[in-house]
């Protein structure tokens, strides 16, 4: 017996309104466009539910309908946004919700965020914090949603993490590939690992930046765990809440999106002492030394007393590690092309009266040890490189630090027409490259970390005098 869409909405409001919690209720446009057939003579709620409710059945016309709502934090697809919630950015500071919430809990700042934005809002999930947001997002007893990037080259555990967290919270993680006709023309053109040579933001841009931006169109806000403490260069100045620099929401245009980083102010050791509390899915890789994992070519283990952040993209510049999915914490770091893509003139680095400008005769000179007197630090950079850029400040402090010492500080620009040549004599790959150059040798030692800060490449002077 057919039964009408009305009818069965009628019932199902009323079976629900003693349940459901206030701070989860469902309206009439969310259980109309939630309805999913289930069978001939079953239904469920697609996509929707309410913390607290219940797995129950209704009597309708004499026939008994079983109503599968037993998942209180089934995600809605990222695509779909059956309840839309007000526009709160233009009713809500931001800038002083964050200074507001900036001493509170992850707990209360995810209660928030879920309280404000509602279906609008997802949490961006792939390691250790973000299960850590889900675990609070749960604790919340909100609806939730959640969704992923799924770049095609992550490591087996973290696939084995996405299927370990679904069920341990009974949720559907909605993934976003990439365009597959991008990847193809990528790998074909430039080979399967371009990004040890030329960097590793083409890459992240086909595999997880346009996912994400087209995530992010069908939301209001995103729920991201990123932490100050995680990166010493990019993410020192997180606030718990912002209108998002990079990405547009669902609204369009600049400040269309709300950025929550509800694990902001707490540190590594907190995230990990509260997982272990909790006793919540990790991935497997994190009991091999590995702690910030992402693509399995781009991520390895690190050290003990290494950062974590030396474990990505190691062969780069730590002050500018960002794959792209928060490049606006980049703000520091001049943008570097047009809207074309082309490169454009930019001023050049390492102005300091302690750094020497080595032109291509001098370098020559260099590598056959001719006038070799003193030892040389030299840095191989391209002006226009965000790397490069990022690594001016520290540079300077350096060449300043070893003033009037038996080393000469100097700069070579690798860029251009020098390209080829610091490519086949000076063991350039990516911009900067740090080279020593010994006195009264003619060996050239490369400087094999990607920690670029003061005390680390005084270090490695040090520890060749």
């Amino acid at each position: 017996m057919a039964l009408k869409v009305a009818s069965l909405e009628a019932a199902v409001m009323a079976s629900l309104a003693p349940a459901a919690s206030t701070s989860a209720s469902l309206s009439r446009q969310s259980i109309v466009s939630g309805l999913a057939f289930r069978g001939q003579n079953g239904f469920q709620l697609g996509g929707l539910s309410s913390a607290g409710v219940s797995s129950r059945s209704l009597a309708l016309g004499g026939k008994k309908i079983e109503l599968d709502i037993a998942q209180p934090r089934r995600m809605l697809p990222v695509s779909a946004t059956a309840v839309v919630s007000e526009s709160v950015q233009s009713t809500v500071d931001i800038p002083k919700l964050a200074e507001k919430l900036d001493s509170a809990s992850p707990l209360e700042i995810m209660d928030k965020a879920l309280s404000l934005f509602g279906d609008d809002i997802a949490i961006a999930f792939s390691g250790a914090e973000d299960v850590t947001l889900i675990e609070y997002a749960h604790l919340t007893g909100r609806p939730f949603r959640v969704f992923s990037l799924e770049t095609g080259r992550l490591n087996p555990e973290t696939l084995k993490l996405f299927d370990d967290v679904e069920k341990r919270y009974n949720i559907r993680i909605q993934y976003m590939y990439p365009d597959a006709a991008e990847v193809e023309e990528l790998t074909r053109t430039k080979g399967l690992f371009s990004f040890y040579e030329d960097g590793h933001q083409e890459c992240c841009r086909v595999r997880k930046v346009r996912p994400l931006r087209r995530a992010l169109k069908g939301l209001k806000a995103w729920i991201t765990g990123q932490r100050k403490d995680q990166s010493p260069g990019t993410r020192a100045n997180v606030p718990v809440v912002q209108v998002d620099p990079a990405f547009e929401g669902l609204d369009g245009g600049p400040g269309s999106l709300v950025k929550w980083n509800p694990l902001s102010n707490v540190s590594g050791t907190a995230v990990w002492s509260f997982l272990r509390t909790m006793d919540v899915p990790v991935n497997a890789l994190h009991f091999k030394g590995y702690v910030s994992i992402g693509c399995e070519p781009c991520t390895r283990a690190v050290l003990p007393g290494q950062h974590e952040r030396e474990g990505r993209w190691w062969w780069e510049d730590a002050k500018a590690k960002e794959c792209g999915l928060h490049k606006g914490n980049l703000d520091g770091v001049a943008e570097s092309s047009n809207s074309l893509g082309e490169k454009t003139e930019v001023a050049d680095l390492f102005i300091s009266e302690n750094v020497v400008t080595f032109g291509r005769e001098d370098m020559e000179a260099l590598v056959k040890g001719e006038n070799r007197d003193k030892s040389s630090l030299v840095v191989l950079y391209a002006p226009w490189c965000s790397f490069s850029q990022a690594m001016d400040e520290s540079y300077n402090d350096v060449a300043e630090k070893l003033a009037g010492s038996n080393v000469v500080v100097g700069k070579f620009n690798a860029d251009g027409a020098q390209k080829a040549y610091a490519k086949e004599n000076l063991q350039l790959q990516s911009y900067p490259t740090v080279l020593f150059l010994p006195k009264n040798s003619s060996q050239i030692i490369k400087y094999p970390s990607e920690n670029r800060e003061v005390d680390a490449l005084l270090g490695f002077v040090q520890a060749l005098q």
